[in-house]
């Protein structure tokens, strides 16, 4: 990283420059270069206005999470403990991968042992690019919103669409 104010070639990095101690942190973050990155960068997950949460205890079964996310027309639930502190997330993905065919797991199983445990989570002050991130590289279709550490939303790669798709018509 060159120096703007004596030349140096500094480091990839460096947060000042080796010679003159200019601070080089400014020259190392992403600039946005159209709405849609700006937006991203900017924006934060509040402004998606996550959805409310659709919360169960860890011990209701898996045909009663079944029927909520077919009522509700959701993809995932939260699993809370009796002071509302996030457990685990039950998502269709879990019903396919560790339910679905699964010998002694059937529709009287409880949800506990089916769930994604201490699950990825973000807050409304997150930037949404910090959110689609966690979101890419963890593989998930949706993350939980916390408050004051229990939860108040959910936010799905649907949101992020939405949102995106916002920023392009404009």
């Amino acid at each position: 990283m060159i120096c703007p104010t004596c030349g140096h070639d500094n480091l990839p990095g460096s947060e000042e420059c080796d010679r003159c101690q200019q601070d080089l942190t400014q020259l190392d973050r992403p600039q946005p270069h159209d709405r849609v990155e700006r937006s991203l960068m900017e924006d934060r997950v509040g402004d998606l206005r996550p959805v409310e949460p659709i919360t169960l205890p860890p011990t209701a079964r898996l045909r009663d999470a079944m029927q909520a996310m077919l009522t509700k027309k959701i993809g995932a639930l939260l699993v809370v403990d009796g002071g509302g502190k996030l457990l685990g997330i039950l998502s269709e993905r879990d019903f396919l991968t560790k339910a679905a065919g699964t010998a002694g797991v059937d529709a009287d199983t409880p949800v506990e042992r089916v769930m994604t445990h201490n699950p990825e989570t973000v807050t409304a002050s997150d930037s949404l690019a910090f959110a689609l991130h966690k979101m890419d590289i963890g593989g998930y279709r949706h993350l939980p919103v916390l408050h004051e550490g229990k939860p108040a939303g959910v936010i799905s790669v649907r949101d992020m669409l939405r949102h995106i798709t916002r920023m392009c018509k404009q």
